[in-house]
């Protein structure tokens, strides 16, 4: 018998899920109350169906799929509803939070009787690449796992709530941090006139590299302010080291900062596009000049490299 699955919100994850499980007969549903156009637009193009939110509760399954700082008051919002209804749901927490945000999580479902799973989402929405991978812990994995035979790729992995969520920042640090880092060395560069120079050199000695920054720093300029709050959630994460944790609230700050720039005057987007757009970084090595005639001379490595 197939399930019904509740997902909550709807935003490219959310409803690319949605269009997954719907395309495979799967009954979703989802509340709009108080949500914008463009999420119901996604919402109806995903086949999900529209019900009063504590009709949510109703559902076999509850993914909650929100940005980091919507996940617990997601919980806390519905957790009347689950007391209340006869058959528990599965409450399944998908969002970008660390264990000790996904155990905060867990202790309002506690209360309700409803078992209480966590998941770590990695890879982009269904449809824009391969299908990302759901790493599933906690309550009632096969369940979860039968989600398989309709479209999705749940993993199921041992060890309490918060386990796949501990997994999902652990990638996300290290994917999304190494973004933070070239994007800052290369404002940097843009900053001190060597960008070219600094292009050249990156697509002559780490291609492979070069080419993937070009892909997913291009991508993050008009979302970085999608991860702001999960930068915070990873910095909580590794705590242990001092160091760590204020190098995340570093990179959150930056894509604080890129997000401004976003919604504002884009000099540093427009910085970091033209950094893999400029014909120079296609030249398979730079011109030996010293920093200081970079500095002097920003565009003379150019000329002479052509």
């Amino acid at each position: 018998m197939k399930p019904v699955v509740a997902i909550f919100a709807q935003g490219t994850m959310g409803a690319g899920i949605a269009g997954v499980l719907t395309a495979h007969g799967v009954s979703v549903i989802t509340a709009l109350e108080g949500r914008s156009a463009e999420s119901a637009k996604r919402a109806h193009a995903a086949g999900m169906e529209a019900v009063a939110f504590d009709q949510l509760a109703h559902a076999d399954i509850v993914l909650s799929i929100l940005p980091p700082v919507e996940a617990l008051p997601f919980a806390r919002r519905i957790a009347p509803s689950l007391t209340q209804a006869a058959h528990k749901s599965l409450f399944v927490d998908c969002n970008a939070v660390s264990p000790d945000t996904v155990r905060a999580i867990e202790a309002v479902i506690a209360e309700t009787g409803a078992p209480f799973a966590d998941i770590g989402i990695i890879g982009l929405p269904p449809g824009q690449a391969a299908p990302p991978r759901l790493y599933a812990a906690g309550a009632k994995l096969t369940q979860l796992s039968a989600l398989n035979e309709f479209g999705l790729d749940i993993r199921p992995m041992e060890g309490p709530p918060g386990t796949a969520s501990a997994l999902k920042m652990a990638y996300a640090g290290i994917t999304k941090g190494l973004i933070a880092v070239a994007s800052s060395m290369i404002l940097g560069a843009s900053r001190a006139g060597v960008a070219d120079a600094l292009a050249a050199e990156l697509n002559a000695s780490e291609p492979q590299l070069f080419a993937s920054l070009s892909r997913r720093i291009v991508d993050m300029t008009p979302k970085a302010h999608r991860w702001v709050a999960e930068m915070r959630e990873i910095s909580a994460f590794v705590r242990a080291e001092p160091g760590s944790a204020q190098m995340y609230q570093g990179a959150a700050a930056l894509y604080e900062q890129l997000a401004k720039d976003a919604a504002g005057s884009h000099e540093r987007s427009d910085a970091l596009r033209e950094f893999f757009s400029n014909e120079f970084a296609k030249s398979s090595r730079p011109t030996p000049l010293g920093v200081a005639d970079a500095l002097s001379n920003p565009r003379a490595q150019a000329s002479g490299s052509r």
